[in-house]
């Protein structure tokens, strides 16, 4: 089993004590996002890999050590302001990255420049400057750099007046293309894409999946099927993260999408519960999460 800590929100960043805490108690409840009462216990003795998606890996790296299994991070990094990442704490996270690199190898570092939208802010030139910027320093540390380009979900579209994203016109994605693969290259790093339309593979992008087949493979030796509930081709992976529970509260997020409810989960987080969000109740009905890769 691939577990995703995660897709829905940043629990590395906000409730790596949560988690550590399941992971010693050897299992951890997942509500299903759709039928309330339906919840999924899995335990880490099923769990190959484990894929940490953060904005800040510091919470949680001197536990690092504890966990014994394989490791897989996807960092993001984005240079917005606090227009667009109002709560994003960015200072140290070039080091914490550096680290993660230390402990597990640069090959199971990914950064995400993630998502690109461009205003009259944030400009390609803009983003060309960032980009070169964050190589340099993470030049040595990383070697794959995962580029996506926003989606219109239900934030992104209440968000409009901020954002204030426009369409990126075939010159800009030229340029945006030409500059971040000869930029990554300098730096001996490589640059995909995934589930992208416009997936830059002429300027020497790689198409390819976040955690693709053949990675998994390599990692857990077990092939897992397509994960049916993305349109990607990426692995099977189960998410046990909750939606509106991420305290970044970016304008782009597709986890969150309801401020108020953020905040509401917020109180209802109890480190020592066996969910993420409030406790166990009376009409729960608890079904054991089989695994899901083939040996």
């Amino acid at each position: 089993m691939i577990l995703n800590v995660s897709g829905r929100t940043d629990i590395v960043a906000f409730y790596s004590e949560w988690f550590m805490n399941r992971y010693r108690e050897g299992f951890v409840d997942v509500r299903n996002p759709f039928y309330y009462h339906m919840v999924s216990r899995i335990y880490f003795k099923d769990v190959d890999l484990i894929l940490f998606c953060t904005k800040n890996p510091l919470p949680i790296l001197d536990q690092l050590k504890e966990i014994n299994k394989k490791i897989l991070f996807h960092v993001t990094l984005t240079p917005y302001k606090e227009d667009i990442e109002p709560k994003v704490l960015k200072k140290n996270i070039i080091e914490g990255i550096k680290r993660v690199s230390k402990i597990i190898g640069k090959d199971y570092v990914y950064v995400r420049y993630d998502p690109i939208f461009l205003n009259d802010k944030y400009t390609v030139d803009y983003h060309i400057k960032a980009f070169d910027s964050m190589c340099s320093m993470l030049d040595g540390y990383v070697h794959h750099i995962i580029v996506s380009f926003l989606d219109e979900y239900k934030n992104v579209n209440k968000n409009k007046t901020i954002l204030k994203n426009r369409m990126i016109t075939e010159k800009e994605y030229r340029k945006i293309g030409f500059y971040f693969s000869s930029i990554a290259k300098r730096h001996r790093m490589c640059v995909q894409t995934c589930c992208e339309e416009r997936n830059l593979v002429e300027y020497g992008f790689i198409k390819d999946d976040c955690i693709s087949r053949d990675l998994a493979y390599k990692l857990t030796k077990k092939k897992y099927k397509k994960w049916k509930v993305r349109d990607c081709q990426c692995v099977e992976m189960v998410d046990i993260g909750v939606y509106n529970s991420c305290g970044h509260f970016c304008k782009y997020c597709y986890a969150n999408y309801d401020e108020k409810k953020v905040c509401a989960h917020f109180k209802k987080h109890n480190k020592n519960s066996s969910l993420l969000i409030g406790d166990l109740e009376e009409e729960d009905i608890i079904k054991v999460r089989a695994d899901n890769g083939k040996k």
